[in-house]
C-alpha cells in the first residue's frame, strides 16, 4: 500500500489540505472553480439560504460550500494561471481520494465534476462581446502537463505539430499541448446559448498573449497567425490562461472537467468591455443551474 509522506502531500496540523486550508469533508463532488477570489462570494450568493457549510481563505485560494436548489457545489478561486491550477487541481483530489489520516490512497475512486468559469479575450472578428464561449479543446501554453507522466497520450499531437509549425512558435518556449474537455459535461453546460470553440491558455497576460508595451515580443505577428490558422476545421477562438491545467490533469486524475469563460475583450477589433460583471452573474448562475 502506498503512503504518501509528508514530504508529497503537506497537511496542516488542522487536517487541512495545504494551500486551500480545506478539509476533505468540506469538499463537494461538483466543483466551480473562479479566477478571482470575490467571485467566490458572488457564486455564493445564490446558493441555497442557510446552506453554507464552509468559508475558508487562505491566500488567493477562497472556498464557500454549499447548495443550489438542493445541488451540493464547492466554489474555488484559483487565483491567475496554470501554476495555481496545478495546486488547485493536485490538492482537491487528494481530498477527494487520499485518506488524510492514514496517507493512503482510498479503496473506492471518487471523480469530481468540475467547471471553470472565467473571463476571455475573443480570437476571431464574429465572436463579440459578451459571448459565452466553452472550450471544447484547450492549448496549454504554458508546459505544466509535460512534469507528468504520459503527456503525449492526453494531447492532440497532429494538431499540436501543425499549430507551432504554422505560427512560428518560439523554438526555447513550453511544447504546447491540445486537451479535450469533458464531453458529457460540455454538452450537459453547453445548449444554445454558447459558443464552442479553442481556447489557448498562456502562461502570462501580456508578451505570451501578444501584447506589447516597453518590451517588443518574439514573434510580432502572432496573434494574426493563430486567429489564421485551421486544423482538420477547427480554429482558435479565444485566449484565457487556465484552462489547459485544469482539462490535462482532470484527465490524469478521472474527474470530468471543463471551461466556460465570457469574452470580454476582442483582441481582433481591439474593444474591450470592463462592465462585465452583470454578465459574469448570469454565466454563473446557468453554470449553477446545468451542472
Amino acid at each position: 500500500m502506498k503512503i504518501f509522506p509528508a514530504s508529497q502531500l503537506i497537511i496542516n496540523a488542522d487536517g487541512s489540505a495545504f494551500h486551500l486550508h480545506l478539509k476533505p469533508e468540506f469538499l463537494a463532488d461538483k466543483i466551480v472553480l473562479v479566477g478571482d477570489q470575490d467571485r467566490v462570494n458572488m457564486v455564493a450568493s445564490f446558493f441555497d439560504e442557510g446552506s453554507i457549510e464552509c468559508d475558508v481563505q487562505s491566500r488567493e485560494f477562497h472556498t464557500i460550500t454549499g447548495r443550489y436548489k438542493g445541488k451540493r457545489i464547492s466554489c474555488i478561486s484559483t487565483g491567475i494561471g496554470t501554476d495555481n491550477c496545478d495546486i488547485v487541481m493536485n490538492e482537491i483530489d487528494a481530498l477527494a481520494n487520499i485518506d488524510f489520516s492514514t496517507r493512503t490512497e482510498n479503496p473506492q475512486k471518487r471523480s469530481l465534476e468540475i467547471v471553470r468559469v472565467g473571463t476571455c479575450g475573443g480570437m476571431q472578428e464574429d465572436i463579440p462581446l459578451g459571448t459565452f464561449l466553452i472550450s471544447e479543446k484547450s492549448i496549454g501554453f504554458d508546459g505544466v502537463l509535460a512534469f507528468y507522466h504520459d503527456r503525449d497520450k492526453i494531447s492532440d499531437l497532429g494538431f499540436e505539430k501543425a499549430l507551432t509549425e504554422f505560427i512560428h512558435y518560439p523554438a526555447k518556449a513550453a511544447v504546447p499541448y491540445i486537451v479535450k474537455a469533458d464531453e458529457d459535461l460540455v454538452n450537459r453546460i453547453g445548449k444554445d446559448d454558447m459558443m464552442r470553440g479553442c481556447t489557448i491558455a498562456a502562461n502570462g497576460f501580456y508578451g505570451p498573449q501578444g501584447r506589447v508595451l516597453r518590451v517588443p515580443i518574439a514573434v510580432e505577428d502572432i496573434n494574426e497567425r493563430i486567429s489564421a490558422f485551421r486544423y482538420d476545421g477547427q480554429r482558435i477562438t479565444n485566449y484565457e490562461m487556465e484552462g489547459s491545467c485544469i482539462a490535462g490533469l482532470a484527465l490524469h486524475m478521472g474527474h470530468k472537467a471543463m471551461t466556460v469563460c465570457c469574452v470580454i475583450a476582442q483582441r481582433k477589433v481591439e474593444a474591450a468591455n470592463t462592465d462585465y460583471k452583470p454578465r459574469i452573474a448570469q454565466l454563473v448562475q446557468t453554470v449553477l443551474e446545468r451542472i
